[in-house]
């Protein structure tokens, strides 16, 4: 089915939205919370999203040929976003389960609050570069930053990793330059790392028909918590 966004408000289009099956949205302009909680139907988007692009996401697929505003997949539990351009700030805000894959850059606090549950590992790429707090008291699940279009400028900005507790963040870099805080610990990848990391980058690839050759025999640094408790150190004594 085709929707054409133009001249409908984002209350009419996500109610055309949830009574349709497969479709297709043109001229999207800022329209908010499309695909919010969908669990069944796939959905390409020309345009731009607005903020909270598939908040509770629970097993649709949305594709995304433009950019994407803030708070793309917030709190999503289930299913794929696939972004051809650029995203805001807070993408995968405390994302629980799914896959987010983004050809260009992202904002501040990407991957801020992500976590896993049981048979549940959120998986967050990024192809350019992040901006300040990456994986900001993240818990679970895996965010990947490819930094192949940074022109120049660092793969992450200030703070990767503040606050982070759980999960873990692969960096095609060695990081050099860059300023961890003291409750994660950062090694280069290893043949069990890119074991893992291998198929990821593999189905992210295939998304946007990349060859995954020349990103796994790149070097990467993997992040990972260094404490359970990353706050003690702040309040306890000892």
């Amino acid at each position: 089915m085709l929707l054409d966004a133009r001249d409908m408000d984002y209350t009419a289009l996500n109610t055309m939205l949830r009574q349709s099956g497969d479709c297709r949205i043109i001229n999207c302009l800022g329209h908010r919370f499309l695909g919010a909680g969908m669990s069944d139907k796939r959905i390409t988007i020309s345009g731009i999203p607005g903020n909270a692009l598939g908040a509770y996401l629970d097993g649709a697929e949305i594709e995304v040929y433009g950019n994407a505003q803030d708070a793309v997949g917030d709190t999503m539990n289930a299913g794929r976003i696939v972004i051809h351009g650029n995203v805001g700030d807070a993408a995968g805000y405390a994302m629980r389960g799914g896959k987010i894959f983004v050809r260009g850059d992202a904002g501040y606090r990407t991957g801020i609050h992500m976590k896993a549950y049981r048979e549940k590992n959120p998986v967050l790429v990024i192809g350019g570069r992040a901006g300040s707090f990456l994986g900001e008291y993240q818990a679970g699940g895996t965010i990947v930053v490819l930094g192949m279009h940074t022109d120049g400028k660092p793969i992450v900005s200030n703070f990767p990793g503040a606050g982070m507790h759980g999960g873990c963040m692969y960096i095609r870099s060695d990081c050099a330059g860059i300023r961890f805080p003291v409750q994660v610990q950062c090694h280069p990848a290893e043949e069990a790392d890119m074991a893992r990391l291998r198929p990821i980058l593999e189905e992210y690839c295939a998304c946007f028909r990349l060859d995954p050759g020349p990103l796994l025999e790149s070097p990467f640094t993997v992040v990972t918590p260094d404490s359970a408790n990353p706050y003690k150190q702040m309040y306890v004594a000892n």
